[in-house]
């Protein structure tokens, strides 16, 4: 089985993409859903003794958890190890299970993928992408987006153009679904025939 990882820039449509690689029939993980499972689970009480006061109903409330975390290097170091050994867990298992169904390719749906170093462990890097001024335009008719918000989310990721040098493959979303879905057909024809790149194990 190859792995994927998928990735893009905030409004570039990675979100859809990722739909339509399970539409495809490909297994998808979602790298933000298992975060939320976990935040709502396991690592609530971890999390509550190291930041008390950030979680409410034994679920971790993430804008008291951003606002403890986010301008503290140390603190989100410490957050990180909590969450991170559970979510490789999750991981791996979507893998080994992706395996055993006897999936020739698997897509893990990571938004910061070249920023947390993801890209060692998968086979391949696929890069959602639009041009600027559509990228803006999706992202500035969201409820309670700005200027000065996306800005600042802009400068936390690696620019657009980074991101495609690095990837394997690129999907163009700027012309609606059908050509995504062919360019995803393209992708799953070429991945199976690409060399493994990743590690036995993420655990």
């Amino acid at each position: 089985m190859r792995v994927l990882g998928l990735t893009g820039s905030i409004g570039m449509g990675k979100s859809t993409t990722a739909k339509l690689f399970s539409e495809a029939g490909v297994p998808v993980y979602d790298a933000d859903a298992t975060v939320h499972k976990v935040y709502e689970g396991e690592a609530a009480p971890a999390i509550e003794a190291a930041f008390p006061g950030t979680t409410v109903n034994g679920r971790v409330d993430r804008e008291r958890l951003s606002a403890r975390v986010v301008h503290d290097p140390a603190a989100m170091k410490r957050l990180e190890q909590i969450v991170h050994p559970m979510l490789r867990a999750y991981h791996q298992k979507f893998l080994d299970d992706a395996e055993k169904s006897g999936a020739p390719v698997a897509v893990v749906d990571v938004p910061l993928l070249f920023e947390t170093g993801g890209e060692a462990r998968v086979d391949a890097v696929v890069v959602v992408s639009t041009s600027p001024e559509a990228q803006r335009e999706r992202i500035l008719a969201r409820d309670n987006m700005t200027h000065e918000k996306l800005d600042s989310i802009l400068a936390r990721q690696l620019p657009d153009a980074e991101k495609r040098k690095r990837a394997d493959f690129i999907v163009d979303t700027s012309h609606g679904l059908d050509p995504v879905r062919v360019q995803i057909r393209e992708i799953l024809a070429e991945a199976v025939k690409m060399p493994r790149r990743r590690p036995d194990s993420l655990v």
